[in-house]
């Protein structure tokens, strides 16, 4: 799993192992990393031209001396400052190796261009004289040094012209804000390096999913339907029979031994899926591990009952779709319940529970989990998964085709069952999440992707 910290936590870890080192040798490892990632960017070739862009930071110094030793393998290297206060000392290395600082002229050429701008201190949109070297590097081959200038390292977020890169050498550890929002779409490849520090890291409190964390229960040899789990949906109604077909689709696959549906689609779900036990309410359903509630439930009082009475069962339970837009004003629905809830809104239904979001999707995830002490699933192309207690998951599978009617549906359905088999809501929530996103990969590569084609790319992902 990949950790990822704040830039609070990076600095700290910095100083303490800064404190037992020689002077200037984190940054020795940082600038030798840039070196060596932008000469297999270049194919290591004689006389290739590199340009530098050089602020006043670390990232700044980091960016000279690498263009030193890059300099001194037969690289052209040429710098531009955007500060006036760029190092002294690195500046020196830079003209002894052998490199040039001179003026930004639209005529220039270079095979690679190294970003360091500002670096991880940095808040709020780029001013002058940056700007015009941010113009200049559009469309262009660009490394950037840490995180691309422009994006906040926390967030994800871009105020203004930033920096797209095509790889980004990032030192020590992951920071949020190349994980998430625009920061994830301009850091392009993101590399990381150790510098040292990853030992003096505290625990993080980000993670990220990879292939080997997503561990789907497998029936074992003394399993029945009853001890693998059981799920139960309460979706769809007369008008949206649909959303009950995708979501107890989805809710079949995810390692449970039995599925209940209850609700208005009994005929549909159990015509489609002939091995799910359907009921026409709630309370005729039976034991479950786990429900879900809400995709095409509608807003009727039926609707109400059925919400009710899910968040009555003392089983987890996912709340999806028209179960938000009921939740939200009926929060008082969750104040007596001790089994662990899962929100999974997007962004217009997080506004509705919980006020708006800006920028910071991370901060607000967590801000909402800890208010209604409940696991919360913030949908989007890098979906956020915050607990109560503020520890967080990031989804690196999202996908453009998941932009589609009925998506959510499948991946409430799928999430319940993970549930039901004993996952911890997090890491339900945030699994569920990564194969939604694979399976959506998967679906694409036949053509448009539909969200009935989900639940049998999802099927294919988890039989593989």
């Amino acid at each position: 799993m990949r950790g990822a910290w704040p830039v609070e936590q990076i600095r700290a870890a910095e100083r303490q192992v800064m404190a037992g080192l020689p002077p200037g040798t984190l940054m020795a490892r940082a600038a030798r990393a840039i070196a060596v990632t932008a000469g297999e960017l270049l194919g290591f070739r004689y006389g290739a031209r590199v340009l530098l862009l050089v602020g006043a930071g670390d990232n700044g110094a980091d960016a000279l001396y690498a263009g030193a030793e890059l300099a001194r393998r037969g690289v052209a290297v040429q710098a531009v400052l955007g500060s006036a206060s760029a190092s002294e000392p690195a500046l020196a290395a830079l003209r002894a190796a052998g490199g040039r600082v001179v003026e930004l002229a639209g005529t220039q050429q270079a095979d690679l261009i190294i970003d360091g701008l500002v670096g991880i201190g940095a808040r709020g949109p780029l001013r002058e004289p940056m700007l015009p070297l941010v113009a200049y590097a559009e469309g262009r081959r660009v490394l950037a040094v840490d995180l691309p200038s422009g994006v906040d390292p926390d967030t994800g977020a871009v105020a203004g012209p930033a920096i797209r890169a095509e790889v980004t050498v990032c030192m020590g550890g992951y920071k949020p804000g190349l994980l998430i929002g625009a920061g994830r779409l301009h850091a392009g490849e993101v590399r990381l390096v150790d510098i040292g520090i990853t030992d003096v890291l505290p625990e993080p409190s980000l993670r990220q999913l990879e292939d080997a964390d997503v561990d789907i229960r497998r029936p074992g040899p003394t399993d029945d339907k009853y001890t693998r789990g059981v799920v139960g949906v309460a979706a769809g109604s007369a008008a949206y029979p649909g959303a009950a077909l995708l979501c107890t689709g989805a809710a079949r696959l995810g390692g449970v031994g039995a599925a209940r549906y209850a609700g208005h689609a009994a005929a549909e779900v159990v015509r489609a899926y002939p091995e799910v036990l359907v009921t026409e309410t709630v309370g005729e359903a039976g034991r479950v591990q786990a429900w879900v509630v809400g995709p095409g439930l509608g807003t009727a009082d039926d609707a109400v009952e059925s919400l009710r009475a899910v968040l009555a069962a003392d089983v987890p339970v996912i709340i999806d779709a028209d179960g938000l837009n009921l939740l939200a004003e009926r929060r008082s629905l969750l104040e007596r319940r001790t089994a662990p809830t899962v929100l999974t809104p997007h962004d217009r239904e997080f506004e509705r529970l919980f006020g708006e979001m800006g920028s910071d999707r991370i901060g607000a995830a967590r801000r909402a989990a800890a208010d209604i002490q409940a696991t919360v699933l913030l949908k989007g192309y890098v979906t956020v998964v915050a607990q109560p207690d503020g520890s967080c998951y990031l989804n690196p599978t999202g996908h453009p085709a998941l932009a589609t009617a009925g998506s959510g549906d499948v991946l409430a359905g799928l999430v319940g069952s993970l549930l039901a088999t004993g996952l911890e809501p997090g890491l339900a929530a945030a699994t569920g999440a990564y194969l939604h996103g694979r399976a959506a990969a998967r679906a694409a590569r036949r053509g448009p992707v539909v969200a009935g084609r989900l639940v049998a790319a999802l099927a294919g992902e988890l039989g593989d």
